[in-house]
């Protein structure tokens, strides 16, 4: 890809970008939110059109006009946000829009699935259905479409953000089997280690523009972090010991229904005081979603009670703990953070509009509403083409995030939740949250943070909580603990176990 640029409406999106990759090799591209990464491989994908430059495959100048061009191109593509029909098979998304005539041959097509998953290493049965199976399995099934479609240039946007540590181990190796086999892979990731830990070279991007193609091997992580953002990073937030003080949350013995009607939560107990941050440590799926949803009011306790700053809310509206001061950063920030259709302004003020200074008599103000969501995105940094008018489902995935963090912080909520808080985020940006939920602790708010990241967990920490199966493990202080003990935890192993 050579001199490529591409404008939106108020934004440069990329400034006279170059990419070069090899045969066999594993790029990775990285940049802050919003840099224009996500657009450069979507100019190659053929979901845009570019303004300027020249696109060659395998020497040859092409024109991408669609993703159909490019799958002709051996182009495939692994979106963020995951493209499948979730009642369907595996084997029905995989064919989708390869069927061919009027009479398909689906035992042939079976056979050709299940090739090449065992020759790559997915282990993807063609029959099971997508809603019954893993994020992580679902992005196999991603990888799968594009394999099935011969392509041999893949994109891989964010491939990590939704997974565990163990599948993201395994979604390395699986990109080493294919760059083994000639493949050529792209890697979109904020997260520095993996770059280090299979890509050859690294494209750095900033603010649309391309800062330099470095060494994977031999560049630091320190050192990619600072070309990305334009200054050096910390890596580890500074705080002072914890002044906890009441309680704010305080769950007993709590029993929680999960979405195939057996308990998720099993007798859970968990004191979050104001003043310190409580980290939920657990494997994806031991029950945190479900203690956050029974939390929050998205889902209804099967016994025990959960109070907040006292009161018992154990049947509260959600709307009801809104007004109480509990925040939410969700798990699932397109399903439950943002209206995707609705501009950033609006969405800024979605708890609050009902309230002065945002509406009066029954009318909104649409100057008062304006001001709150300039003083969110300029703060937290959200970037968009049209400023808050822009629509939050243009955003890319961080801006998002970093959206819904601003409006839930800006609230000032007496207990925020926070789950995957920094899911999807660059190093500058995770440094600044990270700054953020130290700041409310400091101010004497309650913060529970639920993360799959364990550097994540003992970096921001003054407690953490194990979940595993549903149960509380035990809880223990972050300074007289180590990744080892709780990981060990994270399996269900409790002190004096083996």
């Amino acid at each position: 890809m050579l001199g490529i640029r591409k404008e939106f409406p108020g934004i440069v999106a990329n400034d006279d970008i170059t990419l070069q990759v090899e045969e066999g090799e594993i790029h990775a591209i990285l940049g802050e939110n919003g840099a224009g990464k996500s657009t450069l491989m979507s100019i190659l994908f053929g979901l845009y059109r570019p303004d300027r430059g020249v696109i060659k495959v395998r020497g040859r100048e092409v024109s991408i006009k669609n993703p159909n061009d490019a799958f002709d191109l051996g182009i495939g593509m692994v979106h963020q946000h995951f493209q499948l029909v979730h009642n369907f098979t595996v084997a029905e998304n995989i064919i989708m829009g390869k069927e061919g005539g009027f009479i398909y041959d689906i035992k042939k097509a079976f056979r050709k699935i299940k090739e090449i998953s065992e020759r790559y290493g997915l282990s993807i049965e063609p029959d099971m259905v997508i809603e019954d199976i893993t994020v992580g399995m679902q992005q196999r099934v991603e990888i799968l479409k594009m394999l099935y479609r011969d392509a041999d240039i893949l994109i891989f946007d964010e491939p990590t953000a939704v997974l565990t540590p163990q599948e993201i181990d395994e979604l390395m190796q699986i990109m080493r089997n294919l760059a083994a086999e000639g493949k050529s892979i792209i890697l979109i990731t904020h997260k520095l280690e993996e770059i280090k830990a299979v890509a050859q070279r690294c494209t750095i991007i900033r603010r649309g523009r391309l800062v330099g193609v470095v060494d994977a091997a031999s560049t630091s992580v320190e050192e990619m972090a600072a070309a990305m953002v334009g200054r050096p990073v910390s890596f580890k937030v500074k705080k002072a010991p914890s002044k906890p003080g009441s309680p704010v949350l305080e769950v007993e013995d709590l029993s929680v229904m999960n979405s195939r009607r057996v308990l998720g939560v099993k007798h859970f107990s968990l004191t979050v005081r104001s003043g310190e941050i409580i980290g939920l440590a657990g494997v994806d799926g031991n029950g945190q979603t479900e203690l956050v949803e029974a939390v929050t009011g998205l889902r209804k306790a099967e016994s025990g009670t959960i109070k907040f700053k006292g009161r018992d809310i154990t049947k509260l509206s959600i709307a009801g703990r809104n007004e109480m001061g509990m925040g939410h950063i969700p798990e699932d920030r397109q399903k439950r953070g943002l209206i995707l259709s609705e501009p950033i302004s609006s969405n800024m003020v979605i708890k609050l509009f009902t309230k002065e200074p945002f509406s009066k008599h029954g009318l909104l103000d649409y100057g008062e509403i304006a001001a709150y969501a300039e003083e969110i995105t300029d703060k937290f940094d959200v970037r968009s083409g049209e400023g808050i008018d822009s629509l939050a489902g243009k955003l890319s995935g961080g801006n998002q995030q970093k959206a819904i963090i601003g409006r839930e912080i800006t609230a000032d909520p007496d207990l925020l939740i926070a789950v995957q808080p920094t899911r999807g985020l660059d190093v500058g940006a995770i440094e600044f949250i990270h700054k953020q939920l130290v700041e409310e602790r400091d101010r004497g708010k309650a913060v529970l943070l639920v993360s799959f990241e364990l550097d994540e967990i003992f970096n921001l920490s003054d407690k953490i909580a194990v979940i595993s199966g549903g149960e509380l493990i035990d809880i223990v202080d972050t300074s007289s603990t180590d990744e080892h003990a709780v990981g060990l935890m994270m399996a269900g192993i409790r002190k004096g176990e083996k």
